[in-house]
Order: C-alpha cells, then structure tokens, then sequence
C-alpha cells in the first residue's frame, strides 16, 4: 500500500527573526496543510532547511510535526544523509516518534555509483520497519538515481515503496515506469511535472507549492483521479507561472516570501540562505496574485 496518494507538502520549517524555530508558527501551518486538505506532511525535507538545522533541531522538528498531526495525514520524516550512520539514526529516531515514512535524499557531494546507492539506500532501510521513499534530486546532489536502481531496490528490499523524481527529465520517469510495472510509487517533486507523471502512472507528488496552494494542489491530483483529467490540467496550467516564480531562485528562498507576502509568517531563512532579491519578490507576488491565492 502506497504511503500517500495525492497532494504531499514539503513543508517549510518558519523562523524566528533569531533563526531559532517558530513553533508557533509552524503549529498554524500545520492545521492550514490539513484545513486545506493535503494528503501528506512531508517534514525537514530540502524545503524544510534540514541541511541547516542541527541533528537535535531536524528530530524536535520531526517529532513536533508528527504529534500535531496526530495521525490525521500521514507524516513523512525527511531524514537523509550523504552518511550512512547519520541517516540510519534519524530514520530510527523517526520511527520511534511515529513517523508514518521516512524519505531519503541520494548522497549529495561525495555521491555514489549504483551499486554504492543501492548498497546506501538498503542499509537504512534494513535498520527499520516503516516505509522508505526514495529522493531523486540530481539538480542538488550531482547524483542521479538510475531507474534500474530504483527498481532494483524497490523489488529487493519490502519496505523501499517508492520514489520522489525531482530530476526533472519525463524520459527517465517514463523508462523508470515501463521497467517498475507498478512496483514503484512515483512522485513528482516538481509542482510543474504533476498531471505528466500523473500520466505515467504516478501516485502523486511532493509539493512546493501546496505550501501557499494546498486546496489547489490537492485538486490536480483529486480531479486526476476522479478522471476530470481536464479539469486537472486548467489548474496545473494556471500554476504555471506560480511555479516558475516559486524557483526563481533557490528552493526554500521564493516560497518563504510567499507565505510571508500571505501573512503566515514563515521568517527568516538560515544561512547561506538570504532574502529574496527585491524584483524577484515583485514577480512572484504578481503571480500569486494572478493565480489568486494573493489579493
């Protein structure tokens, strides 16, 4: 059984203006996830900071996350590592708090082969029981997660059920989807890619946008499997330019400013991290405007 269906978000982690994290803050925008219907919470994933957060702060995040929720929607616990070891303890640490699934990002910097990310990704894997999905996000990590690998890995070992496919490249989803034949849960990990790997088979995706667009979301995936597959497209068309703009610079920068510029008070970000440059902020407050969840 698929850990999720449907619309996931890759929940920002809001700062106080002292960089510690707010969370107030992050309690309210739990309930907006769920108030507007999000299928999932994924928590300290790359749009969560978890690369800035100390090994302390990234579990006390997980584990507040996973009690406000309280088992409404499923929690997926962001907890990979370009180690091993590491990645092994947060996972473990997040089962014990109830995650519902851990995701795990492909060794960035020091990379891997094949055979190293199988090797990487089974080792964790066997350390618990709860479902793995797999992060495949060359554009960060300078690591690409072959499909053979992914299927290799989900056949292989029970609890590795699937994949987030950030790579950005619909042939190798597609080459992924013909070999899997339905042994791997797909997810888009980007917002304009949705109703496209939706075409391919995917279960659903892990999203930037449903940070200021929950509802909206939620109804690509919705209507796409209610078979309104049009109506599933209007939407993904109307966010276009939404989600052009939420990545006009580095991920978590542009949407930060957008649930700032919506009055959610996301915060700061942390270091290497800054603000968003002022025209830049200006496109992206016209297109949320544009796509109407910005008077």
């Amino acid at each position: 059984m698929s850990v999720f269906t449907g619309a996931g978000v890759a929940i920002v982690t809001p700062m106080k203006a002292n960089g510690e994290v707010n969370y107030e803050k992050f309690a309210e925008l739990i309930e907006f996830q769920i108030e507007g219907g999000s299928d999932a919470i994924i928590v300290c994933g790359t749009t969560g900071e978890a690369s800035t957060l100390s090994h302390e702060e990234h579990l006390e995040v997980v584990k507040y996350c996973i009690d406000k929720v309280a088992g409404r929607i499923p929690v997926i616990a962001g907890t990979g590592s370009n180690c091993t070891e590491t990645a092994i303890y947060l996972s473990q640490e997040a089962e014990k708090y109830g995650a519902d699934g851990v995701l795990l990002v492909s060794p960035y910097y020091n990379k891997a082969t094949q055979n190293g990310l199988y090797a990487h990704f089974k080792t964790i894997a066997d350390s618990i029981s709860i479902p793995v999905i797999l992060y495949n996000v060359p554009g960060r990590t300078g690591c690409n997660i072959l499909p053979e690998t992914v299927v290799r890995l989900c056949q292989d070992v029970p609890n590795i059920v699937g994949v987030k496919e950030a790579s950005g490249n619909i042939s190798q989803v597609a080459r992924l989807a013909a070999l899997a034949k339905g042994c791997v849960d797909i997810y888009s990990g980007n917002d304009d890619q949705i109703v496209p790997i939706l075409s391919l088979g995917g279960k659903g995706v892990i999203s930037v946008l449903s940070n200021i667009a929950p509802k909206e979301t939620h109804e690509i995936c919705q209507k796409y499997f209610d078979g309104d597959v049009q109506g599933s497209l209007q939407i993904q068309l109307d966010a276009m330019e939404v989600c052009d703009k939420l990545f006009i610079e580095v991920n978590p920068i542009p949407v930060k400013k957008a649930l700032n510029l919506m009055g959610m008070e996301a915060g700061t970000l942390r270091m290497p991290l800054t603000d968003m440059e002022p025209a830049n902020a200006a496109k992206l407050e016209k297109a949320m405007k544009e796509f109407g969840i910005l008077n």
